[in-house]
């Protein structure tokens, strides 16, 4: 019977993950810029190791670094204004707040100089108890209700994206009866495929966001819903048209797919231009600009993206004979992503025996370790089948190399945290371990499955932390609980 020992891979490890050289060592594009080991080997974020944050905070615990946030959004804010300064001035940026919102991370986006996006009411709820003011606040979603409507409408908002006729239509009539105008972009399909996960493609014909671009052969006129929506925006007296809107989807690393839509949606912008004498004044161009979420992925640096997509819209432009419209964009996992790790305790372990693919008789050991989290507090692998990487953080260990299963403490066999990880062979019960690349999406997709309270966020920043988001008790989850009626 075959045995994995020292060094050797698992043959049970998916092609990418390879054995670790060194098990302690960060691979630094999956962290923030403050995380290191300090002389114990303990992991640390802006001077204060994870034991000090395990005492103070508990676990499990997001961990973010404040400063590594500011540095990633002003990263975008100058990359792209200095990209686009010849072409339209600069470029307008909104974080995406659906990746991971909470009053501080909209003060810190508004100080940074960005602009906010929301999807909800609730994501506007934030937005304004953070003070920001409402024309740098963008408002998306595929079914807003009209309370979401008036609320955009009361707090004065930049914009808001418009996903459908029908709602076209509603926010018009709404604009109207209060007798003003809404600012209202068009969200549109640009039938590009985008090389990432079904449910993150976005762009693409079938699927819910926006108004098609394809020519409609049931329209009497052969107009597309894109072209018929922006003849009804433009002749609407509760519509002030702003321009157009698209986003091909999310954690994309290829930059042919954000080449195609700037370009479909220029050449759509001078038709509507030639053909209605409209002239929109804007453009955004979405966001979906990939982290590395293990070592073999590899993200491009803000200055490379702004630069690649620059030059599309610069010769673009100059093809069609169009001035440029004021270019934005709306990155949120390329600034949050990063910024955090989620910070576990160990407790169970145990190792099984699979079966080698097409060898007789012949099994590999795969460990499975438990930590006091999982699916409730990451549901990304179990929605997406997302990777992630995790090290021991409490300490270094010159062990061998096990491939490792991280798995939560729900009470589901696809509670997966880490599919797989070389983890070190000593890992007991007791042990911390950090999974880098959670600042999106993980928090702001938290359950309470299980009835376990949702984990706090802290921000270090200067050798100091502090709760930006409490962690939820059960004090919490019982409030809601209306009691057993009397009898």
């Amino acid at each position: 019977m075959t045995v994995q020992t020292g060094n050797a891979a698992s043959p049970l490890a998916p092609d990418w993950l390879s054995v670790p050289a060194d098990l302690n060592a960060l691979h630094e594009p999956m962290w923030a810029g403050s995380v290191q080991r300090n002389n114990d080997g303990v992991l640390t974020v802006a001077g204060i190791d994870v034991a000090a944050l395990k005492q103070q905070f508990g676990t499990p615990l997001f961990v973010m670094d404040e400063a590594d946030f500011r540095a990633r959004a002003r990263a975008f804010k100058d990359s792209f204004d200095a990209a686009f300064h010849d072409i339209c001035g600069g470029v307008d940026v909104y974080y995406a707040g659906k990746s991971f919102l909470c009053t501080s991370v909209v003060k810190w986006v508004e100080e940074e100089g960005l602009r906010l996006d929301t999807a909800s009411g609730g994501e506007l709820a934030v937005a304004a108890r953070a003070g920001i003011p409402g024309e740098r606040v963008a408002l998306h979603g595929n079914n807003k209700s009209d309370a979401e409507i008036h609320r955009a409408l009361d707090m004065g908002l930049g914009r808001i994206v418009v996903d459908s006729l029908d709602e076209l239509v509603r926010v018009g009539a709404i604009a109207h009866g209060r007798g003003e105008q809404a600012k209202v972009m068009l969200r549109l399909t640009p039938g590009v495929y985008a090389h990432t996960h079904e449910f993150i493609a976005t762009a693409h014909e079938d699927q819910k966001f926006g108004l098609s671009m394809a020519a409609d052969s049931t329209d009497s006129e052969g107009l597309s819903a894109a072209e018929e929506a922006v003849a009804a925006a433009a002749a609407h007296p509760g519509i002030e048209l702003l321009g157009l809107h698209c986003h091909i989807g999310s954690q994309i690393f290829e930059p042919d797919g954000f080449a195609l839509a700037a370009e479909k949606l220029l050449r759509f912008l001078a038709a509507v231009q030639e053909k209605y004498s409209i002239e929109l004044p804007e453009l955004d161009l979405g966001g979906g600009y990939g982290i590395a979420y293990t070592p073999v992925d590899t993200p491009r640096p803000a200055a490379d993206i702004a630069t690649a997509m620059a030059a599309v819209v610069r010769s673009t432009c100059a093809e069609l004979g169009i001035t440029s419209p004021r270019i934005s964009i709306e990155p949120g996992r390329a600034i949050v992503g990063s910024t955090t790790f989620t910070l576990y305790e160990v407790g169970t372990l145990k190792t099984v025996r699979v079966d080698a693919e097409g060898q007789e008789n012949v099994t590999y050991p795969r460990r499975y370790v438990s930590v006091d989290g999982g699916m409730s507090d990451n549901a990304r692998p179990v929605l997406y089948d997302a990777d992630y990487s995790a090290i021991l953080a409490s300490r270094t260990s010159t062990a061998s190399p096990q491939l490792s299963r991280v798995v939560g403490k729900h009470c589901e066999s696809g509670d997966i945290v880490v599919r797989d990880v070389y983890l070190p062979e000593d890992v007991a019960a007791g042990d911390l371990l950090a999974v880098p690349g959670t600042g999106a999406y993980c928090w702001a997709l938290s359950s309470n499955y299980n009835y376990l309270a949702r984990p706090g966020v802290v921000a270090v920043r200067d050798g100091s932390a502090r709760l930006i988001v409490r962690g939820e008790t059960e004090e919490d989850l019982l409030n809601r609980d209306m009691g057993v009626p009397n009898d």
